[in-house]
C-alpha cells in the first residue's frame, strides 16, 4: 500500500487537476454574491449547486458529521465556520473554505472576501495573509523542506504585527481530503520532510490581528480568536513538480511565480 506521502502517479495527478480546477472556479463564481444583506448559507447552497451542477462532489459535506458544503469563517472566526442564516453587514470580511472531490481525487481552496466596505486593519490583515501565502509557495520545489516553508510565513507575517495560528495546518491531500504531511505555518528552514516530485499538499496559513490563541465553540467545529480580534486565511492545494511547483488550485486573477 502506497504512503499517502509517495509520489502522484500521472493519472492521479490528472484528476486532482480537475478538482483543483472546480474548486478554484467555485470561488470565482461566488465573489459577485458576496456583499452586504446576503447570509452565509444563501452563500453555501450556491457554492453546493455550481460544484454538483458541474459534476463534482462537495466533499466537507458529511465529513465527520459536517453539515455543509463550505466552511464561512467571518471577522473573529479563524476557521470551521459553519453557515449560518445570518446576514452580513457592511465591512464584514469573511473566508470561504471548500474541497471538491472529483473521480475520486480533492481539491481543496480557499479565499477572502469581504461584503461591502472593509476597515484598514481587515484590508491590512488579508493582504499580509495572501502575501505569506504566495511566499509559502515559493519556497516549494524539490529538495526544500517543509521548515522552509513555515519559515518564511512565520517570519512575514510577525514583520508585520500579525500572529499565526499554531492550532491548525495544512496537509497533504489526493484520494483522501487529509493526508501526510501536516504542513505547518512556522517552524525553521532546513527542518522537516524532504519535498520531493508528486507530493501534493495544501497550504493555508491563517494570521490573526491579535494573539494566535484560539478556541473552539460548542459546535465542536468553529474556531475563533480568544482576543475577539480579526483572522484571515487563505487556501492552495499543491503539486511539487521536477523544477518547482504547480497551484492546482490557481484562479484566473492570480499570478503566482
Amino acid at each position: 500500500m502506497l504512503m499517502s506521502t509517495d509520489p502522484k502517479s500521472a493519472e492521479a495527478i490528472a484528476k486532482m487537476r480537475l478538482a483543483g480546477k472546480l474548486a478554484a472556479a467555485t470561488l470565482e463564481m461566488i465573489g459577485e454574491h458576496v456583499k452586504p444583506g446576503i447570509t452565509a448559507e444563501q452563500l453555501d447552497k450556491l457554492c453546493h449547486d455550481f460544484i454538483v451542477d458541474n459534476g463534482g462532489k462537495p466533499a466537507c459535506l458529511g465529513y465527520n458529521n459536517y453539515p455543509n458544503t463550505t466552511c464561512i469563517s467571518v471577522n473573529h472566526v479563524v476557521c470551521h465556520g459553519i453557515p449560518k442564516n445570518k446576514k452580513l453587514k457592511n465591512g464584514d470580511m469573511l473566508n470561504i473554505d471548500l474541497v471538491v472531490e472529483k473521480e475520486g481525487y480533492h481539491g481543496d481552496t480557499s479565499k477572502m472576501f469581504f461584503a461591502g466596505k472593509p476597515s484598514i486593519l481587515a484590508k491590512r490583515l488579508v493582504a499580509v495573509t495572501q502575501e505569506s501565502l504566495y511566499l509559502g509557495i515559493r519556497e516549494v520545489k524539490p529538495g526544500a523542506t517543509l521548515g522552509d516553508i513555515g519559515a518564511v510565513i512565520d517570519q512575514y507575517a510577525r514583520s508585520h504585527g500579525f500572529s499565526v495560528v499554531e492550532d491548525f495546518c495544512g496537509h497533504g491531500i489526493g484520494l483522501k481530503m487529509h493526508e501526510e504531511p501536516q504542513v505547518l505555518h512556522y517552524g525553521r528552514r532546513g527542518t522537516g520532510q524532504i519535498l520531493t516530485p508528486g507530493m501534493t499538499f495544501t497550504i493555508e496559513p491563517i494570521l490573526n490581528a491579535g494573539k494566535k490563541e484560539v478556541k473552539i465553540l460548542p459546535d465542536q467545529w468553529t474556531a475563533v480568536t480568544k482576543d475577539h480580534q480579526l483572522s484571515a486565511q487563505w487556501e492552495h492545494t499543491l503539486l511539487v513538480t521536477d523544477t518547482a511547483f504547480e497551484v492546482l488550485t490557481l484562479r484566473a486573477e492570480e499570478t503566482i511565480i
